[in-house]
């Protein structure tokens, strides 16, 4: 466990890219389909019960929500799609929002997948994985909401996953989680060690091309 996510603090919320926080250091992303489970298992792992905002109601996370934890490090809990009962053209709005903070966001150096455990790799969560293998961009599965299931069916889930994952070449992990049981915390820290240890190592090597050149 790395107590420095425990320090996590909301920074700002963004309804556009223009709004966002200073575009430097690092930004691990949690992305997800409404109400998979993404700010239960950001709340979960920074032992905060309150810091991002839960609701029943599916599509609640509207805007890109910065959290920060050290100097230039961050957290964002992006908005979730999927069947969330608001109009199309909200919909759509959303999409731009998190294709514009895709693409142009310089210090996002990875992505946490979040994925209800009992309905795993929808088309969304395709469409992001893919997204990451085209950016090159190193991605973290939560399987989430596994005390839904039996530790073996919840297995078995993993495995498949991880077999229909097996082609790609970005660095990929993934675990089962549970925010109810508070189970995998340990492992997702360490997870988030490594996405951060790798988006720093790629900065510094970024910095050495410029220099060079």
């Amino acid at each position: 466990m790395n107590p420095i996510y425990h320090r996590a603090a909301f920074l700002k919320s963004a309804p556009s890219l223009e709004t966002t926080p200073t575009d430097q250091g690092l930004e691990v992303a949690f992305a997800g389909r409404s109400n998979a489970g993404k700010s239960s298992a950001i709340n979960s792992l920074t032992r905060q019960n309150q810091l991002a905002k839960i609701s029943k109601t599916p599509g609640r996370t509207q805007m890109l929500n910065f959290f920060e934890f050290g100097t230039d490090l961050r957290f964002v809990d992006l908005p979730g799609y999927g069947y969330a009962k608001v109009p199309e053209d909200v919909k759509l709005q959303w999409y731009r929002l998190m294709e514009s903070y895709l693409n142009k966001r310089q210090s996002l150096c990875a992505i946490v997948l979040v994925m209800d455990v009992r309905h795993p790799m929808t088309d969304f969560d395709w469409q992001m994985v893919e997204w990451c293998e085209h950016a090159q961009l190193p991605m973290h599965i939560l399987l989430t909401k596994s005390d839904k299931l039996t530790y073996g069916a919840g297995k078995n889930t993993l495995l498949k996953v991880q077999r229909e994952l097996s082609k790609f070449t970005i660095p990929l992990s993934l675990q089962l989680f549970s925010s109810l049981k508070k189970t995998g915390i340990d492992e997702v820290h360490a997870a988030l060690d490594s996405l951060f240890s790798m988006g720093g190592q790629q900065a510094e090597d970024e910095v050495g091309e410029d220099t060079a050149s």
